[in-house]
């Protein structure tokens, strides 16, 4: 693994053989009949067990993720917590998985509603949130019953290793909760081939999900897909200008802007505008640049070439159809590492690439709007569908607008949305499914029905 803030070597990790993928299959088969009648308040308390493990580690978990995704350590630690929550949460969820009974025709007769878990789950996830992300597939999956393999991003595997560590240490038996690190194409194709995986849930990119898909609906897996995003912020006539571009721009430049909910375009009334670029800009200068393990840093570097050279052709393509670069725009040279400035630009006409393909980047594109409606129908004229966010001072028309946004979640007067707690996923092409609160545990359910009759 390397360290993209300087390119030197952050941790090595064992990668798999076919061989070790299949034991890994039959031991995740193995185990889910145990698993799934393990009774409810047992798997609750081995859930919480392992969430006090991963606080207990929280220092050493969060290392591991600035030094393989770059990241501010802060940012870090909070991540880790968060994944922690994940698996308190599920604790409480697991004693919660409802079924009802459905008043029946007859006297005597039940009509009973269960669910039930649905089986090993194959679990795929990226490298911007490597702690997170993981853990919100592994808790709600064990606290429904289910066996889980994970396979992480090969670039940042330890954090989801630790979470493998925190469900042993936690009681987990062997087999429930399982990391594959390795060729991603060969442990892919050998988890969607196997009949035994009823499950397939990925975090990743559009094209992924639906190559992901197409191999599942061979053998007719279930499947829930969080894909990526291209976040509209909707700033009202009455929002504070000022205090909206500092919040818009602390949003947008969170781990680098690598993140799928982050807010990646920006509409502004005409006549806040000014001083709205005017705050973003001043909060966007203000950030200070480096090494995640540098507690003065708020933003670090990318995570790799590719996405430096997409950043690139991003503010190149918006400057030739017109846009004004108001700060950054340029790769920052060091002997290492992969470092971009966080970007501003305005002016910034409809049609550019960054308008139209997710950044997933430190670039922040803002345009001006003179009528409400057309600034709704710009957020909504995308594939994308995850999140948006409205800024403004009456809650009514903040609610009216989040109304009308095609988006799976909205925060208003809040760009920090991503609870254990809250369902999280999109529609249109960002996916389908969801992640956190009752439902993300229910994702990994199959309902039967039972019709009593007496005898």
């Amino acid at each position: 693994m390397v360290n993209p803030a300087d390119g030197s070597t952050a941790a090595e990790v064992a990668t798999v053989t076919p061989t070790e993928v299949a034991e890994t299959l039959d031991a995740a088969a193995s185990a889910l009949q145990s698993w799934r009648d393990t009774d409810p308040w047992a798997r609750s308390r081995h859930l919480r067990d392992a969430a006090a493990y991963i606080r207990d580690h929280l220092v050493d978990i969060a290392a591991s993720v600035t030094a393989e995704q770059g990241k501010p350590l802060a940012q870090a630690e909070g991540e880790v917590a968060g994944a922690a929550d994940q698996f308190d949460w599920c604790a409480d969820e697991a004693r919660r998985i409802y079924g009802r009974v459905i008043p029946a025709r007859g006297a005597g007769r039940r009509l009973l509603v269960q669910r039930e878990p649905v089986g090993v789950v194959g679990a795929f996830a990226p490298s911007n949130f490597p702690a997170l992300l993981p853990a919100r597939k592994i808790a709600a999956a064990t606290a429904a019953g289910c066996t889980i393999i994970v396979k992480p991003a090969e670039e940042t595997p330890t954090a989801a290793l630790w979470l493998a560590a925190a469900a042993e240490a936690a009681g987990i038996p062997a087999g429930v909760v399982n990391v594959l690190v390795g060729d991603p194409a060969m442990i892919s194709e050998m988890i969607l081939g196997d009949s035994r995986v009823r499950k397939v849930t990925l975090t990743g990119s559009v094209p992924l999900g639906s190559h992901i898909m197409e191999e599942a609906s061979k053998q007719l897996k279930s499947v829930s897909l969080e894909l990526g995003g291209h976040s509209p912020v909707i700033v009202l006539d009455d929002a504070d200008p000022e205090w909206a571009g500092e919040a818009a721009a602390r949003g947008k430049f969170r781990n680098a802007g690598q993140v799928c909910i982050a807010p990646s375009r920006f509409l502004v009334p005409a006549e806040l505008h000014d001083r709205f670029v005017a705050s973003f800009v001043a909060a966007t200068e203000a950030l200070a640049m480096g090494p995640g393990d540098d507690p003065s840093c708020d933003i670090g570097p990318l995570q790799n070439e590719r996405r430096l050279q997409a950043m690139e052709q991003l503010v190149a393509s918006a400057v030739s159809d017109g846009a004004v670069v108001e700060s950054g725009g340029r790769r920052i040279e060091r002997d290492a590492g992969w470092w971009f400035e966080p970007t501003v630009l305005t002016n910034v006409d409809l049609g550019t690439e960054i308008m139209v393909a997710e950044p997933f980047g430190p670039i922040a594109p803002i345009r001006a709007y003179d009528d409400l409606d057309d600034a709704v129908r710009i957020a909504n004229d995308t594939d994308f569908g995850l999140a948006g966010f409205v800024l403004g001072g009456s809650l009514q028309r903040c609610l009216d607008v989040a109304d009308r946004l095609e988006v799976g979640m909205v925060g208003i007067n809040d760009f920090a949305i991503a609870l254990a707690e809250a369902p999280f996923g999109g529609i249109k092409h960002s996916g389908f499914g969801r992640e956190g609160g009752a439902e993300g545990v229910a994702e990994f359910t199959v309902v039967k029905y039972i019709n009593v009759a007496p005898a």
